[in-house]
């Protein structure tokens, strides 16, 4: 049994947690819509903990979901745009991206935006849907040679 779904401001801490969350995000639900070759690619650019920490220094806000532990994360840049959302394996389907990008939208007037913007991955572009996300249309790209696809969204607060 899992315990409430909670969301609060990131701290330093968290940093290694969610490194680690989002290669085993990747890693375990990105397999469902990519391929192997393709999930080798994405979870290359899993960012370290001292990376995760810089970028703080952009102005951007970083939102993160707890369930007991560490559940999921989202990024959302001054401008809106929704830079990471990835959520831990064994918590996926149990609304904790729901509940990070709705906890986004109320709070991105704070940060002087009036939408926000993604790149969905296959597996992503679904939740961004049932929140009322339009698909503006996809995008085709190579990691390190690799062609793989996301699906660029975005929605007007």
């Amino acid at each position: 049994m899992t315990g409430d779904l909670s969301i609060r401001p990131y701290q330093p801490s968290d940093a290694a947690d969610l490194s680690a969350l989002y290669e085993a995000s990747v890693r375990a639900l990105g397999a469902r819509d990519y391929s192997a070759n393709q999930i080798d690619a994405w979870a290359s650019l899993t960012p370290s903990s001292e990376s995760l920490e810089a970028r703080m220094n952009d102005g951007r806000m970083r939102l993160v979901a707890v369930m007991d532990e560490v559940a999921g994360f989202v990024d959302i840049e001054a401008d809106g745009h929704i830079d990471l959302l990835y959520v831990a394996p064994a918590k996926a389907g149990q609304g904790v991206s729901r509940l990070l990008l709705e906890t986004a939208e109320a709070l991105a007037p704070l940060l002087g935006a009036g939408r926000l913007y993604a790149e969905a991955s296959e597996t992503a572009r679904p939740v961004f849907e049932r929140l009322g996300y339009s698909v503006v249309g996809r995008r085709d790209f190579d990691i390190a040679g690799t062609s793989i696809h996301n699906w660029a969204v975005e929605k007007t607060l």
